[in-house]
């Protein structure tokens, strides 16, 4: 069996960064503008969604305004926002300098646009990450996997022996359909208990031994899951 994850790819949003609220405030005032109202079924949609799908929920709110021009304003407001200070989810920093320690490749992948990653790679006082993948770089968001597809093989890594970090279910979803072990860290939205990935509460705390441990407990031969994800 693998000492360890041979890469572990990092959802931004949420995950190293606590920045749904922007999302979430950006398109509250976008709708507001012409009349409407984001329902509370709207903020959880937006939790891990890409860019389009943020402003397909503004414009069935209420939005007139062409999808294009909504995401150019939430992209320019949550950069803006980023400028002024950095909010660093509790634990996220300190697990990849531990990544970065122990040699472990990693990714960032965000369906944000590579100016908003860009200003968070910046903010980081250490080189965190190998590879980027933003929503610029693929056709299909999260849920789809194509994302962390992209990111396992621009580390050239098999991503059935990566780890994902993430918050939302798009996103665990995302990870889960890549074939890749999940660990899902819910920040603004829920996630129910299921045997496709592992919970934590925080990063508080967790290290590059967590993750190994993880990593090999999801492709123990004791789980029902994980007999067809087994190294050969």
């Amino acid at each position: 069996m693998s000492r360890g994850p041979a890469g572990v790819l990092w959802d931004m949003d949420g995950t190293v960064v606590d920045t749904e609220l922007y999302y979430i405030e950006s398109l509250t005032s976008i709708v507001a503008a012409h009349g409407g109202v984001l329902g509370e079924e709207d903020h959880h949609a937006v939790v891990g969604a890409n860019l389009w799908d943020m402003a397909t929920i503004a414009i069935r709110a209420g939005a007139r305004r062409p999808a294009a021009e909504i995401v150019e304003e939430i992209v320019a407001e949550v950069a803006l926002r980023l400028r002024d200070g950095i909010p660093w989810r509790p634990g996220a920093l300190d697990l990849l300098a531990a990544l970065r320690t122990s040699r472990v490749p990693t990714a960032l992948v965000t369906m944000a646009f590579r100016s908003s990653a860009v200003e968070v790679v910046r903010g980081i006082p250490f080189p965190a990450f190998d590879v980027v993948v933003t929503g610029e770089d693929v056709s299909r968001g999260k849920p789809d996997p194509e994302a962390y597809l992209l990111a396992a093989a621009l580390l050239g890594v098999d991503v059935a022996e990566c780890v994902v970090i993430e918050d939302s279910p798009p996103g665990v979803a995302a990870g889960v359909a890549a074939g890749a072990s999940v660990v899902a860290v819910p920040c603004y939205v829920d996630l129910p208990a299921s045997e496709a990935y592992t919970t934590w509460d925080s990063l508080v705390g967790k290290d590059h031994a967590a993750l190994v441990a993880e990593f090999r407990g999801r492709r123990s031969p004791d789980r029902p899951d994980s007999a067809d994800r087994l190294p050969a």
